[in-house]
């Protein structure tokens, strides 16, 4: 063989080599990619914070799950809500101010980021009196398009729902089964991928691609520390980093998960969305709501499985990989865990024949409040839902 020739050969053997290695670390190497992501670290540029206003009457003395229930007024009668005594300690939030003339209702300091508010406002007013059983998220609708039952009925639903079971895995679990809406699926695209940066600077209108797209900058501000010298890539995820979850703002967590933050960082997320600043949240609700029902597993999910505790003073660290397997179960499971809807038949990863079908255009029937005897969700995770 003559020389240039074997000189070429044995390039060309080098150059496939070191591009082998380069594609085997861009595969395994982010398999085991970790944010710091445990605590929160926003803050505010308020001067003071709102008062109490959402202080749960008789729940330090409660027995059974918070049933934490964020109502504005077009969700109608609530009384589907007070049916579910029997099971839950109920905490409803007048999120629009819309029940006047009676001071026993729960308030929010403003209505902004949809669900978020409530559910930020009743962990902070409530924080030392979290019952042992820990407590349920919804919305003040009964009837809405993204509830995991065949007729879309919560009230059903909460009925059915096995707390306990629910929440032995992990102390979290999002009430949505059915992947459909969700980020789950493989081939969902990662929030901060150039694809969603693109659409969402071609779409402005689409709330939805655009909550994505802030997803990444909205974790580095929520979770960043401007005082340290920690890169951002510790706490903003790139462009191929993938953030599973189950959509939609519904879910169940144990008390131990919510102690796992203090009360002033949940004080700091609600300022992340009451703020003005540069590094606050975005102005339009739907966005910064939709980014924060892709937050709370974060928050509340643990780091790592078994894992032990750092020293003192060393902040976990989140596993992306194991994050998105506890995000992301099997619907069979999901199902019989929750619901006690076992042995079905017709599943796939992410769906059960007969469980749950996703409304065409994301949009309940008209006549469904009519026909079924209940109001119906108007908007959320930036779609366009009826009343």
């Amino acid at each position: 063989m003559r020389r240039t020739t074997r000189r070429a050969l044995t390039n060309l053997i080098l150059f496939g080599g070191a591009l082998l290695l380069i594609i085997g670390f861009s595969v395994h190497g982010t398999s085991r990619k970790t944010f710091a992501w445990s605590t929160v670290k926003y803050k505010t540029t308020a001067s003071t914070l709102p008062k109490a206003h959402g202080t749960c009457p008789g729940l330090a003395d409660a027995d059974k799950p918070a049933l934490v229930v964020s109502r504005v007024a077009s969700d109608g009668d609530s009384k589907w809500v007070s049916n579910l005594a029997d099971k839950y300690h109920i905490c409803i939030y007048d999120v629009d101010g819309s029940i006047n003339g009676d001071p026993t209702q729960l308030r929010v300091p403003a209505n902004r980021g949809h669900e978020a508010m409530a559910y930020l406002t009743f962990l902070i007013d409530n924080y030392v009196s979290i019952p042992a059983q820990g407590a349920v998220f919804v919305h003040g609708s009964r009837w809405a398009w993204h509830n995991d039952s065949p007729e879309y009925d919560n009230a059903n639903l909460l009925a059915a729902l096995n707390t306990t079971s629910a929440l032995a895995p992990a102390g979290y679990h999002n009430l949505r089964c059915d992947w459909s809406a969700s980020t789950c699926p493989a081939d969902s695209q990662p929030q901060g991928s150039i694809e969603t940066s693109l659409t969402a600077k071609l779409e402005p209108f689409n709330a939805r691609v655009v909550s994505d797209a802030a997803i990444p900058r909205a974790l580095a501000n929520l979770f960043g520390d401007s005082s340290s010298n920690s890169p951002a890539s510790d706490v903003q995820p790139g462009r191929a980093d993938k953030i599973k979850s189950q959509c939609c703002a519904q879910f169940a967590v144990a008390r131990s998960n919510i102690w796992k933050h203090s009360q002033a960082e949940y004080a700091a997320v609600r300022q992340w969305l009451l703020d003005d600043g540069p590094n606050s949240a975005p102005r339009d609700d739907r966005i910064s709501g939709r980014i924060l029902s892709y937050v709370w597993h974060i928050l509340f999910l643990p780091p790592r499985q078994f894992a032990p505790r750092p020293a003192a003073g060393v902040h976990e660290k989140v596993e992306l990989d194991r994050l998105n397997e506890l995000a992301c179960p099997s619907a069979a499971d999901c199902y019989c865990r929750l619901y006690g809807r076992c042995g079905l038949k017709g599943c796939t990863e992410g769906s059960c024949l007969g469980q749950y079908v996703l409304p065409k255009d994301y949009t309940l029937p008209d006549d469904w409040a009519s026909t079924h005897g209940g109001s119906v969700d108007t908007e959320h995770d930036g779609l366009k839902i009826r009343r």
